[in-house]
């Protein structure tokens, strides 16, 4: 039996308030930090886009839709 197999059967005999106490006790990398705090917590964006943005935005799309991605190496390995 793996860690987790034997994990979710110790977790399935917790009460509610027993869970809720074990999942204090797990570091989890998975938590907000400070910049995604300020990003959630941002006012939302209303300013108008203009046409040229807009054209942009449906061409990226329209990449997108074709499969015409790039990787984080390929940019980089075009912009060096």
């Amino acid at each position: 039996m793996t860690a987790k197999e034997k994990l979710r059967m110790v977790i399935e005999d917790l009460s509610e308030s027993e869970a809720a106490e074990a999942l204090e006790l797990i570091p989890r990398s998975s938590q907000p930090d400070a910049l995604d705090e300020l990003l959630d917590s941002a006012p939302a964006d209303d300013e108008p886009t203009t046409p040229e943005e807009d054209e942009g935005a449906r061409e990226a799309r329209a990449q997108i839709a074709r499969h015409e991605l790039f990787s984080a190496g390929e940019i980089k390995r075009g912009i060096a």
